[in-house]
This record gives C-alpha cells, sequence and structure tokens, in this order.
C-alpha cells in the first residue's frame, strides 16, 4: 500500500495544478458587452422614419437628430442585474488618472475607437474602472481584460457618460 502513496500523491497534485487555472475563470466570469444592455431597451425607436441618408452634413435637422441621439445614449439604462457582480471583461482601455506610467483610472470601453469620434457609445457601453493601486500598461486604446466587481454607478467624463462603474482588482493584456 506504501508504494501507492507517491503516485496518490503526484496524481492529486496534478489535479490541484489543473483545475487551479479553471477556479480562477470560474470565480471571474467573463461578461459580454451585450450584457449590459438591458432586455427591451431600444436606442432607435425614436429616430424611425428620419432618412439621415437624405440631410447634408450641415442640415439644421442632422444636427439636431445627432444631439437628440447624443442626449438618449448618455441617458441609456444600465443592468440592475448586473449590480456587485464579480465579472472580467474584455475591452479597450482609455486612461483618465495617473501618474506617469501608472493609472488608477480609465474608461472601458468595447470597441477601438470609441469615444474618440463623436457621438460617443451609450451610456451602458461604457465602463469607469478605478482601481485603488496604481496600475501601469494601461495605454490608450490598448487592448485589456479587466477584473473587478461592477457598479451601477452614473460618471461624466471628458470622453463621454458612463453607466457603470467597475472596482478593479486586476487587468492583463488581450
Amino acid at each position: 500500500m506504501r508504494k501507492g502513496l507517491p503516485r496518490l500523491i503526484g496524481l492529486l497534485l496534478v489535479i490541484m495544478v489543473t483545475l487551479s487555472p479553471l477556479q480562477a475563470a470560474e470565480s471571474w466570469p467573463e461578461l459580454k458587452w451585450d450584457a449590459l444592455i438591458p432586455k427591451g431597451w431600444d436606442p432607435i425607436k425614436d429616430f424611425k422614419g428620419i432618412n439621415l441618408s437624405r440631410m447634408q452634413d450641415g442640415d439644421p435637422r442632422a444636427m439636431e437628430a445627432l444631439d437628440k441621439l447624443k442626449q438618449v445614449w448618455d441617458n441609456a439604462p444600465s443592468e440592475p442585474s448586473l449590480n456587485g457582480r464579480k465579472i472580467r471583461i474584455a475591452g479597450f482601455a482609455l486612461p483618465l488618472e495617473g501618474e506617469g506610467n501608472k493609472v488608477t483610472e480609465f474608461l472601458i470601453i468595447p470597441y477601438f475607437g470609441a469615444c474618440i469620434h463623436s457621438p460617443p457609445p451609450p451610456a451602458n457601453q461604457i465602463i469607469h474602472a478605478k482601481s485603488s493601486k496604481p496600475l501601469s500598461g494601461i495605454r490608450m486604446m490598448e487592448p485589456i481584460w479587466t477584473y473587478g466587481t461592477l457598479g451601477l454607478q452614473r460618471g461624466n467624463t471628458q470622453w463621454g457618460v458612463s453607466g457603470y462603474r467597475l472596482t478593479v482588482e486586476k487587468v492583463e493584456p488581450r
């Protein structure tokens, strides 16, 4: 019986090493961007019947439609069931606050170039991430994985209105 003990211990070690990454992934379930949009929210319902292709850029009706779109998107609702959930989400970084190469606040956005062009995405597609400790490796439009606890706190930044706040635990390159 003692001869089999080293094999049993070795097998247990292999199982523990194999399960450890699986358990880590399960404790940080991936959140897809679509899940941030409440079911039933229709951001274009107020724009049905408007044919923008028939308007010139300087047309006052086009400017009015753009202003209305920005107002609808800035007030986009958040999904209440996500409040307080531990998540990991893939996105692109927009640094907001920090010193030198270290960042403590940044936006997470779903696609490259969002927020830099006008209009920015709807508020429910912008996450304001805050870290209690300065983080390195977060550069403008850098693709990242961000891990943390999601909250329903809205925020207004130079790049757009965020519908969520993420208390950051860690960040990894994507």
